[in-house]
């Protein structure tokens, strides 16, 4: 039980020393992370259905 209650501690101690980013810097963090995921998905949809249609195109 001591070792638990030790482990927490030094958890709330380390949440301590975290650099948290401010609002601005998070906010544009997060712009940065959804455009990311939204290019890559559309590329990946992009070339997963040209691919669809070149094997549909083979396979006729």
């Amino acid at each position: 039980m001591q070792r638990l209650k030790k482990f927490f501690s030094d958890i709330f101690r380390e949440m301590r020393k975290v650099s948290w980013p401010k609002r601005k810097e998070l906010t544009r963090y997060t712009i940065t992370v959804l455009t990311t995921v939204a290019f890559f998905a559309i590329f990946f949809g992009v070339i997963d259905l040209g691919i669809s249609k070149l094997i549909r195109v083979i396979l006729e």
